[in-house]
């Protein structure tokens, strides 16, 4: 087989200016290509001299772009993809055209839904490789595809590629703006972001997994909110909020890129305090491509038990008891931009992250991102951590005394001291902006309350790891053989806050392996009125004489419990599909099995059935054991709770291990196997 000669690629021009203009990179500086996922960007591949003509119908050229240590095609890191007449938006594809004489002008675009990550590129042509350059690829705000796609240019200028900005401190009646300098544009911050998730605990223990899932805006924020922190991990910042020996006071930095240098030189920087933790997030996430806003909670309830309630204990001298919930005066955490897929459109938007190390989340010091529209709405059953960050601006303050014996009693309290003049610099001003709105109803509101109680009746069901809602289940009985008359059980929950009234069918039906539905055998249905918190139970008795007539040889039946209730138009299902546990078969050897030497097996099985089992056979079969013919015996009919037996005989013909399969057949019962391990002695 004869290759056509491959191009001869002298270098590539990867059109860094150009680029950069086109993908909002242009303040990264030219050392290097970097570009936003999503978008295309061009390359120049030049020929040498002696090179042949590029002929796009004659030439063919396949672009690999790989990601990580482990670049595979399976986790998306490593994509080939041939030229082609034109560029697809939806994923990584190339196109061509012979700009002039040895340059070929070649246009890149990259899948909206890529890792992020440094790439490398390289063309193929047949047995041929060439290097072709690196690049850097981002999340893309610009995109309409991406995850992070903001369609406001005054924001994504503001969230994406605004350097400077606010953080807001003080209280509540004395807000103060702090002039922070994010600066993720500055020389050598973006190589210091991607070295961030590299050091994550996830690419340490799978790395391939780490940078496959870095194509999640969510997984990456959650990583970014461990990772400020040096709690778990060698993440960038120490918190202290007291002793400051040995490091930087917190309220000494300015800006983001010190600490981000002094981290990636020597380790976790000393300190940091809420504002320092997210502003660097803030920094980071921008890096990254990720729209951010720095975010300050005035009057911030720090919830230790979980029960949206911040309690105060106090002696019966009116002296203030240690330890237990506190109320910040103010707190810092960063909203990021993105969709949520894994929780539905409607929560889609603001996220809010908080990278303070305050409490544990599945193990480790993190904390979101939590919908800022679940928060407001009181969701508490939703990804991630929504029931932490909304006790922040939405717990209920109550003081309580202790007395001599031991009792607690209410004196005091407040239902609207947290939460308050949740601010945000806005965009394009250095101005305050109020967003309380977006995080609460307004104080004392109708609709606050009702969030309030949701909230609470959402965190019981959280702590008991339970969903909102109404809820069906179908409980199995612990024998479920076949000829047996048994009992399951449609259980129907209410997780919802109101009493709820529904009819209730349970319906039981014979069904094939492949699906195919057959007759009924049992019917249940109640009306039934079910108090929020409480259980309703539906029984229905399966009996041998309703599904013995019905059900075929695979012994299936299929359970299906339903509510319905026309009023709301709300219905429910539960399925379950069972297999009726079949009679065993006893096997037991006469004898020693030996080679050309009978030996017989003697064989038992109990009629389960309530009526008699006509035409009852058994047949025995084995490499080396039956000359590879089954051996048959008739043993007629036996009736209920009776057992059928035989002795079959069978002469071994070969040494060694074989197996004994059994099969008995019968009117009812068919094709019951089983079987036994056999050595054979010579």
């Amino acid at each position: 087989i004869s290759f056509p000669a491959p191009l001869k690629i002298e270098r590539c021009d990867l059109n860094i200016q150009m680029n950069h203009s086109n993908h909002h990179t242009e303040q990264f500086g030219e050392d290097r290509l970097i570009v936003r996922r999503g978008h295309p960007f061009s390359i120049t591949l030049l020929l040498s001299p002696d090179s042949k003509e590029f002929k796009a119908a004659e030439t063919r050229l396949t672009f690999i772009v790989e990601t990580g240590p482990l670049p595979r095609k399976d986790s998306d890191t490593m994509v080939s993809f041939s030229l082609s007449e034109s560029t697809v938006d939806s994923e990584w594809s190339a196109s061509a055209n012979n700009q002039a004489g040895n340059r070929i002008s070649v246009s890149i675009n990259s899948s909206p839904d890529a890792p992020i990550g440094i790439y490398s590129l390289t063309v193929a042509q047949e047995m041929q490789k060439t290097f072709l350059g690196h690049f850097i690829l981002l999340f893309n705000a610009w995109c309409p595809r991406d995850g992070v796609f903001m369609d406001s240019e005054r924001k994504r200028q503001e969230y994406v590629l605004a350097q400077h900005g606010q953080v807001y401190r003080g209280t509540f009646k004395r807000i103060k703006g702090l002039p922070w300098n994010f600066g993720q544009f500055d020389t050598g911050i973006l190589d210091i972001c991607l070295k961030i998730l590299d050091n994550n605990p996830k690419f340490v223990s799978d790395a391939d997994r780490d940078c496959s899932a870095r194509k999640n805006p969510i997984y990456v924020t959650r990583v970014l909110s461990a990772m400020i922190n040096s709690n778990n991990d060698r993440g960038v910042l120490v918190g202290e909020w007291g002793d400051f020996t040995g490091g930087a006071h917190p309220g000494s930095w300015i800006g983001s890129g010190d600490i981000l240098r002094k981290w990636a030189e020597s380790g976790p920087v000393r300190y940091g305090q809420c504002w320092v933790f997210a502003a660097v997030a803030c920094t980071v996430s921008r890096a990254l491509g990720i729209p951010c806003r720095v975010v300050t909670n005035f009057g911030s309830a720090h919830d230790t038990d979980a029960n949206l309630l911040i309690e105060n204990f106090y002696d019966e001298d009116g002296e203030r008891m240690s330890g237990g919930d506190s109320v910040w005066n103010f707190h810092v955490w960063v909203d990021s931009w993105m969709t949520r897929p894994d929780m539905g459109e409607e929560f889609s938007g603001w996220q809010t992250s908080d990278p303070t190390p305050q409490e544990t989340s599945e193990g480790i010091f993190c904390c979101g991102p939590a919908s800022v529209k679940a928060i407001r709405e009181g969701e508490l059953t939703k990804k991630y951590d929504v029931p932490f960050i909304f006790a922040e601006v939405n717990a209920d303050i109550v003081d309580l005394v202790r007395l001599s014996n031991g009792e607690f009693i209410k004196f005091s309290g407040s239902t609207t001291s947290v939460g308050r003049f949740i601010s945000t610099k806005a965009v394009g001003t250095d101005e305050r902006r109020d967003i309380t709105h977006h995080y609460k109803y307004p104080e004392g509101s109708t609709e606050e309350r009702q969030v309030f109680e949701k909230a609470k009746h959402h965190n019981k069901l959280q702590q008991r790891g339970e969903e909102p809602g109404l809820h069906l289940k179908i409980k199995l009985a612990d024998n479920m053989s076949i000829g047996s008359n048994f009992e399951v059980n449609a259980i129907l929950t209410n997780n919802c806050m109101k009493t709820k009234t529904c009819s209730f069918l349970f319906i039981a039906r014979a069904v094939g392996y492949n699906g195919k539905q057959g007759e009924s055998c049992g019917f249940a249905s109640d009306k039934v009125e079910v108090p929020s918190g409480e259980e309703r139970h539906l029984s229905l008795k399966l009996e041998y004489d309703s599904y013995g007539g019905v059900i075929t040889s695979d012994r299936l039946i299929q359970l299906s419990a339903i509510t319905i209730d026309k009023q709301t138009i709300d219905f429910h299902k539960a399925e379950k599909t069972i297999v009726l546990d079949e009679p065993d078969i006893g096997i037991k050897l006469l004898g020693e099995a030996k080679v050309d030497q009978p030996v017989t097996a003697h064989l038992t099985l109990l009629n389960s059935l309530p009526e008699p089992l006509q035409n009852c056979s058994f047949t025995i079969e084995g490499l080396g054991l039956t000359d590879g013919k089954p051996i048959g015996l008739k043993v007629g009919t036996v009736g209920p709770k009776e057992e059928a037996k035989a002795d079959i005989e069978f002469r071994p013909s070969s040494a060694g291990p074989s197996m004994l399969l059994v099969n008995f057949d019968s009117n009812k019962l068919k094709n019951i196997k089983s079987f036994i391990n056999i050595f054979v002695q010579q």
